[in-house]
């Protein structure tokens, strides 16, 4: 980042003359092709949601969130009550156009209006979800509502250092990689370290066309499977 030079000949950031402190993220629904965000509700989205998650051969999904796997209705329904009340973080689930089905959550979360910042986490998609377009689409919905509706400056990505799936995820969705937090959480009974990821605001353009040439109908054969990668099609002019 450029920096210019205060009246000690110390450098300083650039000035931000019109900043004002962001809205907070509201419960309302994002529109997509393939897809929509609704607000978690448990009784328009909670039984969908746990026969999803049902489908998993078995709790590897979980290892790397603060909740789950849960063996009954009674159990999921409980923790998505909480989940559905809580406004940070702000839960949507990722209900498929086709069938109206909820397939997976992720939740806007850390939200610090003052600075713009803002992160995606708690990101739990169903076997249904997993490597789709929708799943794709949900996280451009989600970057799309905070850099442009709400006007976020920065837009972050954490994760465990061990969970490879998750970094992998992050760099194919366009977050830079920023470095390690060590022992920055106790969670299950163990010792984490955060990889840390981002976007920022000027990065977002080129990201948003990335998502949207890998988005378009014509990016996939009539067998379904992609032509170019999203990574390729970012880089493309």
């Amino acid at each position: 980042m450029s920096h210019i030079t205060n009246e000690y000949g110390q450098p300083v950031g650039q000035p931000l003359p019109d900043w004002q402190p962001r809205p907070l993220p509201q419960r309302e629904v994002l529109e997509g092709r393939y897809c929509r965000l609704e607000p978690l509700s448990v009784a328009q989205h909670g039984e969908a949601l746990f026969a999803a998650y049902a489908l998993a051969k078995d709790g590897r999904d979980w290892t790397y969130l603060f909740a789950g796997p849960f063996s009954d209705y009674a159990a999921f329904q409980h923790y998505a009550q909480q989940m559905e009340s809580s406004r940070d973080p702000l839960h949507f689930a990722v209900v498929e156009v086709a069938t109206g089905r909820a397939l997976g959550t992720l939740a806007l979360m850390r939200i610090e209006p003052q600075h713009g910042v803002i992160e995606v986490g708690h990101v739990t998609f169903s076997p249904l979800l997993k490597q789709t377009r929708i799943a794709t689409e949900a996280h451009y919905l989600l970057m799309r509502y905070a850099f442009e509706q709400l006007g976020y400056r920065r837009y972050e990505w954490k994760c465990d250092s061990l969970n490879a799936p998750s970094r992998r995820a992050a760099a194919r969705l366009g977050f830079q990689y920023e470095g390690e937090f060590r022992q920055a959480i106790v969670y299950r009974g163990r010792t984490r370290d955060t990889s840390w990821f981002s976007i920022i605001d000027r990065e977002w353009p080129l990201v948003k066309q990335g998502f949207e040439r890998w988005l378009a109908a014509e990016n996939f054969g009539i067998d379904g499977q992609q032509r170019d990668r999203l990574e390729t099609l970012r880089q493309r002019p």
